[in-house]
């Protein structure tokens, strides 16, 4: 019944690995999309909704690998260094994560970083986004070499399938306004950039 059960789990993987396209085939959701409201838990296991947070104001939402990734923290640092300046423009920043909680605790641990970080099981929000993507044979083996199985033991299955990290500001009508996107990891968005449009878009 266990081998059953792991050929099962194996066959799963491989049929979501089959169906999500490599990383130069994923375009994102676009400017003018309106995006459907979700919800999930936060990193103190707390239901968070969108639709709460854009009922007082546009959200950033920002995609994120994961704690091991020093790009993200990097930018999650950037992120909070000016968070006062993001709250004060009227906005709440939200970052979609699709590692579990522990491992959610350890980008909080690495960055100091005191936004809403959402636990994305299943990749269900990122999925949404169209920025969930399959890492090719190459990657995924340098992730094993430097990471051990740790995708796997962080994220909700085993596929190791990822996000651009890309950052979406969000208008009160659901509509997105401005993204950053780019299948380049280590091209991210920047606080002024973000802080711009925030600004645009309380003027329109």
């Amino acid at each position: 019944m266990k081998k059953l059960l792991s050929l099962t789990v194996v066959l799963v993987a491989c049929m979501a690995n089959a169906q999500t396209p490599l990383v130069g085939q994923v375009n994102g959701a676009e400017v003018g999309d309106t995006i459907a409201l979700f919800s999930a838990m936060d990193q103190d296991l707390t239901r968070y909704s969108v639709h709460t947070d854009l009922s007082n104001g546009p959200v950033v939402l920002v995609f994120i690998r994961g704690q091991w990734c020093p790009y993200c923290n990097r930018h999650m640092r950037s992120i909070q260094d000016s968070l006062a300046l993001l709250k004060s423009a009227g906005a709440k920043v939200v970052v979609i994560s699709p590692q579990k909680p522990e491992f959610i605790a350890k980008t909080i641990e690495k960055t100091n970083l005191e936004t809403t970080i959402l636990y994305d099981s299943g990749y269900v929000i990122i999925n949404q986004f169209d920025v969930l993507f399959t890492s090719s044979e190459k990657d995924l083996a340098k992730y094993k070499l430097f990471l051990g199985d740790g995708l796997i033991v962080s994220q909700s299955d085993n596929t190791q399938r990822l996000p651009v990290p890309a950052t979406y500001i969000i208008g009160q009508d659901g509509v997105i306004k401005w993204r950053h996107f780019n299948r380049n990891y280590s091209k991210r968005s920047t606080v002024k950039d973000i802080l711009k449009n925030l600004k645009a878009i309380c003027y329109r």
